[in-house]
């Protein structure tokens, strides 16, 4: 009777578990069992490693094997665990050593004639094996860049089972033949998802943004994009179409200041997971951009989906943008599934298969016509809808869905002036304010949890930062007059802290709360909506 193990790590979500793969030959019928609560693609690995082990040129035991995978009560999906399987079937077998194998993390899948495939997950995988105090990890070639973003683990890349063999064994290592040049590379194929790109969680370099001088006019609404950019602030940007409110949103990820190094291995754990890292980039290090159709269920924007839940939009825009253009045609059950991470910052997806905990640290743009026609305004009569049928699309956005978003700006139609006028600001202009404002209330927060200001409980707002005497005074009437809630009260507050960062003081006074009330409610407060705070001295 021969035993050996190996181990792997099972993917839940974004978290990883380290998983032993034990394999047991005894005699008997030759057969292969597997256990341990497998799914479909990986109960089907039996075949794979049957077929890669032959072709590698070894000799595949003629027994009853029987592998288990433990723990048993978790779920395990996917083909990540075909090396492991190999290796611990190849250690029982002793055609390898069993120590060698015993404290060796392996993920990959096995083709047929035994080269190791690219898998999705592999960093958060590492991940957890480095948590859970393994040193050394197997993976596929492709992915060695992405595993060796994770300090202290040996990373090794093979591209084949033979490879690894002659590893373990001490044997020379043979050649694999690459793909040919200018041939696409077959072992690629699964590893990105179909539809990965711009809009479905990766923002484009810094290069190929589209620069914010194209936007014409729209002072307000520019205000508006600074203001949420600098604090990481939620927007509703209103209007006609073609005011620009699209244009606006496509360059907010501009504004925004590259990943730190902690968010960068988050966002990329995210992005391995669902499939749209693109090869030869393993770390991602620009705010992502996500930009889903407003056909999208409520499952594909909080996650979900068959066994165990998979990463939604609001999760592939983790510390960056989630744009939702047309807002008001989106189903009203996936609107207002987005309550929950706008508030915590994560979501909690409970399934038959487990519960799942995934990141959403998002900042929301969405965009809104004013009526289905799109015409309705206080300064024209050309709409024709029926008020009821206008009543009841603008209520498609619900009140508690809105109370938590902190600027609701009207992006009024480009007039002629403005269209030829051409003197808006380029984007590293507006991006420079930005990031010193974010500088400036890093420093304040230091030694919190927090970096920006969107992120302060409205508690330590109250009670640890205070604005300047007086400069609540309007705030207090509006709640006083049912205009405001308790959480508008907290966001108009976040809003005036970063209106006083944009300007360099060292608190918000009263021209800044006001205007943070304006921006929110669209009442007019006396301040200049169009000019930015300490930019041209008109506060």
């Amino acid at each position: 009777m021969g035993f050996a193990r190996s181990c792997s790590v099972a993917l839940v979500g974004v978290d990883g578990v380290v998983v032993e793969v034990q394999a047991d030959l005894e005699p008997g019928v030759a057969a292969f069992t597997l256990v341990g609560l497998p799914d479909k693609s990986l109960s089907e690995s039996r075949d794979r490693v049957r077929a890669a082990i032959v072709n590698s040129g070894a000799e595949w035991p003629q027994k009853k094997l029987t592998v288990g995978l433990s723990p048993a009560s978790v779920p395990k999906a996917g083909s990540s665990f075909d090396l492991a399987v190999a290796c611990a079937v190849l250690g029982a077998a002793e055609l390898v050593d069993p120590r060698t194998i015993a404290d060796l993390v392996l993920i990959g899948e096995l083709g047929l004639d035994g080269r190791v495939r690219p898998v999705r997950g592999v960093l958060p995988a590492v991940l957890a094996a480095a948590e859970a105090g393994y040193e050394q990890v197997v993976v596929p070639e492709q992915n060695a860049g992405e595993a060796s973003l994770v300090p202290g683990v040996a990373v090794l890349g093979v591209r084949s089972l033979r490879q690894l063999l002659a590893v373990l064994t001490d044997g020379p290592v043979p050649e694999e033949e690459p793909a040919e040049a200018g041939r696409p590379d077959p072992m690629l194929a699964g590893l990105v998802m179909p539809g990965a790109g711009l809009g479905t969680g990766l923002a484009a370099d810094p290069g190929d943004n589209p620069d914010l001088a194209d936007v014409a006019g729209q002072r307000a609404a520019r205000l508006a994009l600074e203001v949420a950019a600098a604090g990481g602030h939620h927007l509703l940007l209103s209007g006609p179409p073609g005011a620009g409110k699209t244009m606006l949103a496509e360059r907010m990820s501009g504004l925004l200041p590259p990943l730190t190094p902690a968010e960068s291995l988050e966002v990329t754990a995210v992005h391995s997971v669902a499939g749209i890292l693109p090869p030869g980039k393993p770390l991602v290090s620009r705010a992502p951009y996500c930009a889903p159709h407003h056909s999208a269920t409520m499952q594909s924007l909080v996650g979900g989906g068959n066994g165990v839940p998979r990463p939604g939009a609001v999760s592939l825009a983790h510390h960056g943008i989630l744009f939702l253009d047309e807002a008001p045609e989106f189903s009203g059950r996936a609107l207002d599934a987005l309550r929950q991470p706008l508030e915590s910052g994560h979501v909690v997806i409970a399934r038959a298969a487990g519960v799942v905990r995934l990141p959403a640290r998002f900042l929301m743009v969405l965009a809104a016509n004013p009526c289905p026609c799109g015409r309705h305004s206080a300064h024209g009569d050309s709409c024709e809808c029926p008020s009821s049928v206008i009543r009841r699309y603008q209520a498609r956005l619900s009140g508690p869905l809105l109370d938590r978003v902190d600027l609701r700006v009207e992006a009024e139609p480009v007039s002629r002036a403005d269209l030829l006028a051409a003197d808006g600001e380029p984007t590293a202009v507006v991006a420079a304010r930005v990031h010193a404002a974010r500088a400036r209330a890093a420093a304040r927060l230091t030694g919190t949890p927090w970096t920006r200001n969107a992120d302060v409980p409205g508690h330590e707002l109250r009670t640890r930062w205070h604005p300047a005497p007086g400069a609540l005074a309007a705030a207090e009437r509006d709640i006083e007059r049912g205009l405001l809630t308790a959480r508008g009260l907290d966001r108009v507050l976040r809003v005036a802290w970063t209106l006083a960062d944009l300007a360099g003081r060292s608190r918000p006074e009263t021209n800044d709360v006001d205007l943070a009330l304006e921006l929110r409610t669209g009442i007019s407060r006396g301040v200049p909506v169009g000019a930015a705070p300490g930019r041209d001295g008109r506060r």
